[in-house]
């Protein structure tokens, strides 16, 4: 953390290994193998002291990716925090706390649906009255897509998603304003640059259509759709992964031509291992490049009025909406969840992309095309 700061990073995203994400202490025998594996095991609120010793909490923010024990974990970054001069009014943290796309992308989650989405409702409304800038939900079709969704349906049930966590807070009486606007999102990119694009433009469009004609939110800076739109590990290869550098540059470009608020991207490294110190540099230096040199601040559309970019957009919009009608069909996204249709319906589409791989039909440079013996 200290290093991307101090060469000009400016947020924080705090992964968790798995016991944490699963509510396990490092020494519980379910933990055995894989503390420390995907991310930070945190225990106890000194471990949470470490994670952020010596970082100024008041300017730099911190995503925290963890799901089910979410409310938990900001719990404790708001201890840790207050322990150390911060009043929870100026510290700013973006939990994930996304469970229903844990049980359709990730499987890391603990409680039933209903009662996981009433803790969900909980840190919302918590964090609007006791933490103003902190993002109490972070919405992920990233996930849903790697498991293999497709770019539309990633959309559609992302959209459906924060829907489903909005009803609940709006059943306790409150107004949509008062906290959605606290809402934010997290997107992947891999792939046709021109599908991933069309796919945010479209998104965009949908979201602040929902919030308007669906919610009738008032203010217009609730209507943005927030977040990270990053570059998937889904799409980095183990073979040639030089390329991934590339490919980290094109992800990046794809997200500033969406109309991404800020984007992240893998090392190229993280296809076969946890990123090193040089490799995150260079992701960083990515992002500088587009940013400082390649102009890519200069305008905020510079594919408005595009027919190719607006057509394809179209299309996709249409395609987002008859996914999103599906889900309504089989009783809504909770309902979808529990009856684990979403589940199914990710799974074939991953079988198939696989197979696509593996008979050409799906091109991958270093993996089916331009391979080296």
């Amino acid at each position: 953390f200290k290093l991307l700061i101090s060469h000009g990073g400016t947020g924080l995203n705090v992964a968790f290994d798995l016991p944490t994400q699963m509510g396990y202490d490092s020494d519980d025998p379910m933990s055995e193998g894989e503390v420390g594996r995907v991310g930070m095991a945190i225990d106890t609120l000194r471990d949470m002291e470490i994670l952020l010793d010596g970082i100024d909490l008041a300017t730099i923010g911190a995503s925290l990716t963890v799901n089910a024990v979410a409310s938990i974990i900001l719990a404790m970054y708001q201890a840790m925090a207050e322990k150390h001069g911060y009043s929870a009014d100026v510290i700013s943290a973006t939990p994930q706390n996304d469970i229903l796309k844990e049980m359709i992308g990730r499987g890391a989650w603990i409680f039933p649906a209903g009662p996981a989405v009433n803790l969900i409702g909980d840190t919302i409304e918590y964090s609007m009255k006791a933490m103003p800038k902190t993002n109490p939900v972070s919405v992920c079709g990233y996930h849903i897509r790697e498991s293999g969704a497709s770019a539309a349906q990633e959309m559609a049930y992302a959209l459906l998603i924060a829907n489903a966590y909005i009803d609940n807070v709006l059943k306790r009486g409150y107004d949509i304003d008062q906290f959605v606007g606290r809402f934010s999102f997290n997107f992947d990119i891999f792939g046709n640059i021109w599908e991933t694009v069309a796919k945010f433009r479209a998104g965009r469009k949908l979201w602040a259509r929902n919030l308007k004609e669906k919610y009738g939110v008032k203010k217009t800076q609730n209507l943005f759709m927030r977040g990270m739109f990053g570059g998937g590990g889904g799409g980095l290869t183990k073979a040639q992964p030089e390329n991934n550098i590339m490919r980290g540059a094109y992800y990046g470009l794809a997200a500033a031509l969406a109309g991404g608020q800020t984007t992240g991207l893998c090392s190229y490294d993280e296809a076969y291992t946890i990123p090193t110190p040089h490799a995150a540099i260079l992701s960083l230096r990515t992002l500088q490049l587009l940013m400082d040199e390649m102009g890519l601040r200069d305008t905020v559309d510079p594919l408005a009025g595009s027919y190719f970019i607006e057509t394809i957009t179209k299309e996709m919009e249409q395609k987002i909406e008859e996914e999103m009608v599906k889900i309504e069909k089989v009783g809504g996204i909770v309902q979808a969840v529990t009856s684990g249709y979403a589940q199914r319906t990710v799974a074939r589409q991953a079988y198939a992309f696989e197979k696509g791989l593996q008979s050409g039909e799906l091109l991958k440079v270093g993996v089916n095309i331009h391979t080296q013996g």
